[in-house]
């Protein structure tokens, strides 16, 4: 019975750990950027920015129809009104019917000679607002990359928090073992015994909660990178591997340098460019309506009463069409105000950018070293605080010491380790945070 109960613990085991599904860093941003949804739909308005333009370019072009007819008509007459002849004698019309049918075919079109540079401004405005869309996608691109990146760590910070939750819960377990037995023998008063199973019970929740976190941290991820819930995976920590963490430099140079390599690179501000050099092209167009247009035009047509004579009878037009604008209802006016105004927004637009541009290198900045200071700062508390938790439970042990010394030290300890965690991760999402800001944080890799 036993080897049964030990086989069927085995395969238990072995399942849930097979069904587990190692995810790396990279993996998951390559997830999000085939599975964000907006990425997908930027990527298919794509299709409609390039069918604009190929609209834009046949507008210089002429244009062809073909139409082709055919009538049939009968003419029924019951007869029998009298009528005067031109001798004044008085006859009766018999009845008749008439058939006809008439065969038509024909084909034209027209082209547009001139119409105030309207088409060739259109064409360049179709075209910029097609390389706008494309860095618009590759700042999107981007975004995913830090904020796939910013869940990562998430969850990973959240189960080491567990880690040392659960350390924290084994470290009072086995301190009220000590302090229980050491009461039974009367070393110590009950009061100490109370007050551990009171940090004990605490020791839990805190671990509870530090569990809760971090199943919410991954639920989080899962839904970003659009996988199922369900699924059990295995984070691999990317930090864990770099001996040297913390010590790199994501970028060098002071803020006025950071702000020109960042407008440099930000892909979203030339793309803001773009926009003002298509709306500036949208002014060229509503100003075509104040200049004369100059179209073309040709047909060709026949008709008959029977197919085979179709093309007996042949008609060729070939005609020009000149149209000058005297006055159109002001709305010719109107239209240009619209672009007018159009593109004093677009140059506003810009100028809020430039302006959020030098806020968000500034703030990342100063982010990114504030969280080395703080990684630096907590790293040394934790070798003091672990060395202080250590006397203090010596100095217990010995009669020297209280529990409040024991306990405030575990608790600097906890303490210290959390911080640790946080600033870890912290300064490798600043660093980031900070890259993306320069429009530096690389996409294409993955």
């Amino acid at each position: 019975m036993k080897r049964i109960l030990f086989l069927t613990t085995v395969l238990l085991f072995s399942t849930n750990l097979f069904a587990q599904k190692t995810l790396t860093l990279e993996e998951a941003i390559s997830i999000a950027l085939q599975r964000n949804s907006n990425l997908i739909k930027g990527t298919n308005s794509l299709i409609i920015n390039e069918a604009e333009i190929k609209s834009a370019f046949g507008a210089l072009l002429p244009d062809l129809g073909l139409r082709g007819s055919w009538d049939w008509r009968r003419t029924s007459d019951d007869g029998g009104q009298k009528q005067i002849d031109f001798f004044g004698n008085e006859i009766i019309t018999p009845a008749t019917e008439s058939d006809t049918r008439s065969y038509g075919v024909s084909a034209g079109g027209s082209i547009t000679l001139f119409n105030g540079l309207a088409n060739y401004a259109k064409i360049a405005q179709k075209d910029k607002n097609l390389e706008s869309a494309k860095l618009n996608l590759e700042k999107l691109k981007q975004d995913i990359v830090y904020n796939t990146a910013t869940f990562y760590y998430a969850v990973l910070g959240n189960k080491e928090l567990v880690k040392v939750r659960e350390d924290n819960v084994t470290f009072n377990q086995k301190l009220l073992e000590t302090i229980t037995e050491r009461n039974k023998v009367g070393a110590i008063p009950v009061a100490d015994v109370y007050t551990q199973q009171v940090q004990y019970g605490n020791a839990q929740l805190l671990l509870i909660q530090a569990e809760n976190d971090y199943e919410s941290s991954i639920n989080s991820l899962l839904n970003y990178l659009a996988l199922d819930i369900l699924d059990e995976y295995n984070l691999v920590d990317p930090l864990s591997q770099n001996s040297n963490f913390g010590s790199e430099n994501a970028v060098t140079g002071d803020l006025e340098t950071l702000v020109g390599i960042a407008l440099n690179n930000r892909v979203d501000y030339a793309s803001q460019k773009l926009d003002l050099e298509a709306a500036d092209k949208g002014i060229t167009i509503a100003k075509s309506g104040l200049f004369p247009s100059l179209s073309g035009n040709y047909s060709f047509s026949t008709s008959g009463i029977k197919p085979d004579n179709l093309f007996d009878r042949r008609i060729y037009n070939v005609g020009l069409s000149l149209n000058i604008p005297i006055f159109s209802n002001w709305n010719t006016e109107t239209g240009i105000q619209y672009a007018n105004v159009a593109k004093l927004n677009e140059v506003e637009d810009l100028a809020v950018l430039e302006r959020t541009i030098k806020i968000e290198v500034k703030i990342s900045h100063l982010d990114l070293t504030a969280s080395k200071k703080r990684l630096d700062v907590s790293s040394t508390n934790v070798t003091a605080a672990k060395e202080n938790r250590r006397v203090n439970k010596e100095r217990y042990s010995l009669g020297s010491g209280t529990i409040l010394d024991v306990l405030q030290s575990n608790k600097d300890y906890a303490t210290a380790l959390t911080e640790n965690i946080k600033a870890k991760f912290e300064y490798k999402q600043n660093r980031d945070k900070l890259l993306n800001a320069l429009g530096k944080l690389e996409y294409k890799k993955y």
